[in-house]
Parts: C-alpha cells; sequence; structure tokens
C-alpha cells in the first residue's frame, strides 16, 4: 500500500469514528432532553381551553398563548405566583405579545366565589386554578402554562452564561450597582434586578419591566446557542425548577414552526388605580389595583386580534 492510499485510508477511519461519535453524542442529547422534559410535564385537567372550540394545530402554525408563572416556593407552603406574564405568539405576523399582569389586579378567582388578588389563584389551586382565572379575566384560551421557580433564574441564566439586558433606571440593589442603559448581567445580578421594587419610584411597574427584560433576554440567548457543549448544566436547571404542560413533541413543534415570532417581541402592561380595599379573608385592607372595565376590553380586544380569535 502506498503513502497515498495510507493517508486516505486514514482520513477515512477518522471520518467514521467521528461520525460514530456524534451519532452517540446526538442521541445522549436527545435522550437527555427528553428525559428532563419528562420531568417537567405536569399536565391540566383537560384537552384543550374552553376557550377553543377545536384543538390547537402546530402543524396549521396557529397563534397560541403560554401563561408563565414565577412562584415562590417555600417549605410547607405553595408559594404565590408574584409573576405572571402571558405570552400570545404569533408566527405569521413574526411576534410575541408579551402581557405582564400585576399580582394585586383585583379579580374573581375562576372556581371559588372571591374576588382577590389574581396572584392568589396559584396558591388556592395551583397551575390549573391560575391558568382558569386568566383565562377568565383575559377571556382568551391560556393553551400553555410554564411555572418558574424564581429562584431559578440565577441558574437558568448562569447556564447561559450571563445575559444583556436594557435598563431603564439608574439604581443600586442588594450591593450592586445597576446602571441605565445596556447591562450584561450573572445569575445573581439577574435575580438582583428582577426583585427591586421599593427603590423604584414606579413599584410593581417598575419591576415588571425588569422581569420582561430578563425573559425577553433569556429568550434572545437561548434561541442563539448554537453549541450543545453546556447542555447537562442547562437541562439539570430546566428539570428541576421548571414545570409545564407542553409535550416534548409539541416544544420540537413549536422550535420548527414559530422561530420566527420571536424577532419582534412587544411588551404591555395592565393599567389600572391602586386602592386599598376590605378583604373578609384576611380581615383587613389589602392594595388591589383596581382595572377599569375599558382597559380589561382593550386589552382583551389586542390579544383576541393577535391570537386570530373572534372578538365576540
Amino acid at each position: 500500500m502506498n503513502k497515498k492510499k495510507r493517508v486516505l485510508k486514514f482520513f477515512g477511519i477518522l471520518a467514521l469514528l467521528l461520525a460514530i461519535s456524534a451519532g452517540f453524542y446526538t442521541y445522549s442529547v436527545y435522550k437527555s432532553v427528553t428525559a428532563t422534559v419528562e420531568t417537567m410535564h405536569q399536565p391540566l385537567d383537560r384537552e384543550k381551553s374552553e376557550k377553543r372550540e377545536e384543538q390547537l394545530s402546530f402543524q396549521k402554525k396557529e397563534p397560541f398563548s403560554v401563561l408563565l408563572l414565577g412562584v415562590d416556593e417555600r417549605a410547607n407552603d405553595g408559594g404565590r405566583s408574584d409573576t405572571m406574564i402571558v405570552l400570545s405568539v404569533n408566527t405569521n405576523t413574526k411576534s410575541v405579545e408579551m402581557l405582564s399582569i400585576p399580582r394585586d389586579t383585583r379579580t374573581k378567582i375562576a372556581g371559588l366565589d372571591k374576588v382577590t388578588k389574581i396572584n392568589h389563584a396559584f396558591a388556592y389551586g395551583g397551575a390549573e386554578m391560575a391558568v382558569a382565572t386568566v383565562e377568565q379575566f383575559l377571556d382568551i384560551p391560556i393553551d400553555y402554562f410554564i411555572k418558574v421557580n424564581m429562584e431559578s433564574f440565577k441558574e437558568i441564566v448562569d447556564a447561559l452564561d450571563g445575559i444583556t439586558v436594557f435598563n431603564d433606571l439608574n439604581f443600586a440593589y442588594g450591593g450592586t450597582n445597576f446602571p441605565a442603559g445596556e447591562v450584561e448581567l450573572d445569575g445573581n445580578d439577574a435575580l438582583k434586578f428582577i426583585r427591586m421594587r421599593y427603590e423604584d419610584k414606579r413599584g410593581d411597574f417598575g419591576r415588571q419591566i425588569r422581569q420582561r427584560e430578563v425573559i425577553k433576554a433569556i429568550i434572545d440567548k437561548g434561541a442563539s446557542v448554537t453549541s450543545l457543549a453546556r447542555y447537562e448544566s442547562i437541562l439539570d436547571v430546566l428539570g428541576d425548577n421548571i414545570k409545564t404542560n407542553l409535550t416534548f413533541s409539541e416544544m420540537k413543534d413549536i422550535q420548527q414552526n414559530y422561530k420566527d415570532a420571536r424577532k419582534q417581541i412587544h411588551q404591555n402592561e395592565v393599567k389600572g388605580e391602586g386602592q386599598r380595599i376590605y378583604d373578609e379573608e384576611f380581615g383587613k385592607e389589602l392594595y388591589f389595583l383596581v382595572v377599569p372595565q375599558e382597559e380589561q376590553l382593550r386589552l382583551q380586544s389586542l390579544l383576541k386580534k393577535h391570537l386570530e380569535i373572534e372578538n365576540g
């Protein structure tokens, strides 16, 4: 065998070994992802939202909605959803409407004879009741929910090797300075960034802006990751801290059919008047955000249009 043939044979064997190694690596990633999604999966007690006449079809690229619940979970306490953000995803318009619902929003809790803060729905009945209450408040289908342990934002951001956000307020919190403009955040600073409230004259509204910025940055950074070298640490964080009714198959369909939707993310907020109202359950006056009917109708119309459903 001459030298040229030996070289060709060597590279042929090397290519075969690399192909086999890549196959094993891809299979390992696939198995790890499916195992993580199984750990995360928490189905709702329904086949579809009552506000949908027909089953949602990802193959037809129909717009869909997600309720993101950020929950501070403590020992012996189911927690309250201090963060409630609705995402309406429309690949036809290549856009996402992101709506923050203030935790103090006064509304009727679905399935209960109670009018109280909307974030109490999770404490009373978990994700099921939170989803039903938001559907009732916005008069739209909530197709999916993602419940995130708020402490995990730190680990998620670190797993992504940090994020970049736009900060509209110069402030210091928890020993860290956050200058106005673009800010690079590691996990620890990201958690401080979304939790600061009292140093901001806008109160919870200011915090909602920062929460939306972090979520948008996580979506952008996560979608731009091309290397799978860090996938194990990312999957560990997700599996330990997230629950969702999305299946692995549905996640694949979304990735395949809706990836262009993240090109435009529009941020929205609920407007209302802060009032102190007596609450019978707690036996004292509590602070509520009272949302006028016209504002509620405006938000309902905005999301119905984006979801391409009848505004009836």
